[in-house]
């Protein structure tokens, strides 16, 4: 039996991890045996697992739930192996705060029970999913990485956690960020640094850095992120995953903590594109008590990756978003595109309206998280990270013109960028402009000045930043490596509600190259 841990909500600190993992590492084990028969049979289902040696920790989630589906693994092994992974794992990842161990085990039995007796819920059903630690658990602590919140227990779920439990998934714990999503190298929260699976000497990104190594270590099949200005799409690219930002409000954000009400999204982080449009389907959907939510179609994503590519007309932004751009980070997003000149019906240079105005999204951004945080910036500053306090506190200069005219503005670009895709379907640009920053590098920034961190940390979102002005689908999906073994993410958005085509889009792409076959070295230790 692995012990007790989330419902009393405790810190999951180094010394009591091991603990943990010593006293519960016998329950967590998978009997040899079975394990091979499971992944023999993965291999025998689902052809792009051919060829894998490793264990559960190496499917997709469309792999496991086909197992799960037919019997050949149950949601109980599925879920011991993420503990077992974890206990391993996670004391040089630091990728979980929290490990729902003894209600994730429930979960998975009572999910075991539903489809032996033949209620199957689809493809999330039995399947460990992990959770930024912003989003609202009922009973199990809420911390949005920051000392403020170390004990705060909610008592409702927020929506998009509902919505995956109706799905069936099981929760198996949440994930480190970056504190308060506020920046992008999830170094700066109260649990400490998340290194990156592929280097650990690295950032695995931010914010939502502990959701993409979790699921880039197989500490988990999936999670869910927020993105206020790149948070899923830069971890993603940082950690060879699928990372996708829908739409402004067709998920809701009810019941997570905001950094930036009119510029967040909810999204989730995966192995694969067709695992994200699995997770997509469950969360996706009008929400009546969230004011940002919007009455949108919600098709079916899942069938649009059967969809062929050839007609898709692709834009290439140059303008910008190639500017101060790594060497071989160009050469692996040009390598992408001569993949998707063949996949396609073609590709054309384009442009997008306003794309060097940060001004909106940092007026509105600053003006909406003061607003959130005033109340306890006046109270308890000392219970934030000093470097989070910096950037909070010049929200309060915002005058009320200043953020108004800055609404104003943001709706105008939202609008005029609906024009680009009246000459073409879908964008692509690079994710990111440089590699994953060494973790000690940034710390030296911090010491010497907490601005020039800053400045790095926005380097690293600069591509991703305008998407969430726009309020448009964008996905990163895995392109390539440097030659230090860093991953490389290439990004494609599409025109707003069109999430189904940047999955069509990024599905075929995947499927016509093998960087997302790839798993850090330590997913096979």
């Amino acid at each position: 039996m692995i012990p007790r841990m989330a419902n009393q909500s405790e810190d999951v600190s180094r010394r009591s991890f091991l603990k943990a993992a010593v006293a519960g590492s016998a329950g967590s084990l998978i009997p040899i045996s079975r394990l091979a028969e499971g992944i023999a049979s993965a291999q025998r289902a689902t052809p792009s697992s051919q060829g894998q040696s490793g264990d559960l920790s190496r499917l997709s989630i469309r792999e496991a739930a086909e197992m799960v589906r037919r019997k050949k693994v149950s949601p109980v092994e599925l879920t011991k192996a993420c503990l077992a992974r974890i206990e391993q794992w996670n004391p040089k990842l630091n990728a979980f705060v929290t490990v729902t161990a003894e209600s994730a085990l429930a979960e998975a039995r009572e999910a075991e029970a539903e489809i032996q007796r033949g209620r199957w819920r689809g493809p999330l059903h039995g399947i460990p999913i992990g959770l930024k630690d912003l989003f609202d658990t009922a009973g199990v602590r809420t911390t949005g990485g920051s000392a403020l919140y170390k004990d705060r227990i909610p008592t409702e779920d927020a929506e998009v956690v509902r919505r995956l439990k109706a799905a069936g998934a099981v929760l198996v714990g949440k994930n480190n960020m970056q504190e308060f999503a506020y920046g992008g190298g999830s170094i700066i929260s109260y649990f400490g640094a998340v290194p990156n699976p592929w280097d650990t000497s690295r950032i695995a990104g931010g914010s939502s850095g502990g959701s993409a190594a979790a699921v880039a270590a197989g500490l988990c099949y999936g999670a869910l992120g927020s993105d206020t200005g790149g948070s899923i799409r830069q971890p993603a690219a940082y950690c060879n995953l699928a990372g996708l930002k829908p739409t402004y409000g067709l998920v809701s954000t009810r019941g997570v903590i905001p950094l930036s009400w009119s510029l967040d999204h909810v999204g989730p982080l995966t192995r694969t594109v067709a695992d994200a449009a699995v997770m997509l389907q469950a969360i996706a959907g009008y929400d009546p008590a969230d004011t940002t939510s919007q009455d949108m179609k919600v098709p079916d994503y899942t069938a649009a990756l059967r969809m062929k590519a050839s007609s898709l007309r692709v834009g290439i932004v140059r303008d910008f978003f190639f500017e101060g751009i790594d060497r071989e980070i160009e050469a692996a997003v040009n390598d992408a595109l001569a993949v998707l000149g063949k996949l396609t019906a073609g590709l054309r240079e384009t442009t997008i309206p306003a794309i060097r105005n940060e001004s909106v999204r940092a007026v509105v951004r600053a003006a909406e998280a003061y607003a959130y945080h005033a109340e306890f910036v006046a109270k308890t500053p000392e219970l934030y990270q000093p470097e989070t306090l910096k950037r909070i506190k010049p929200g309060a200069e915002v005058t009320a013109g200043a953020y108004i005219q800055g609404r104003r503005d943001l709706a105008q670009i939202r609008r005029a960028v609906r024009e680009v895709f009246d000459s073409v379907d879908l964008l692509v640009t690079p994710t990111t402009l440089i590699p994953p920053p060494v973790i000690a590098d940034l710390r030296a920034d911090l010491r010497a000045d907490e601005s020039t961190l800053f400045a790095k940390e926005l380097l690293t979102v600069r591509n991703t930043a305008p998407f969430n002005v726009y309020g448009l689908p964008t996905i990163s999906i895995p392109c390539g490596f440097t030659s230090a073994g860093l991953p490389v993410g290439l990004q494609i958005s599409g025109p707003h509600g069109g999430e189904a085509v940047v999955l069509q889009l990024a599905h075929a792409y995947e499927q016509a190259t093998e960087w997302h076959q790839r798993r850090p070295a330590l997913l096979s230790t």
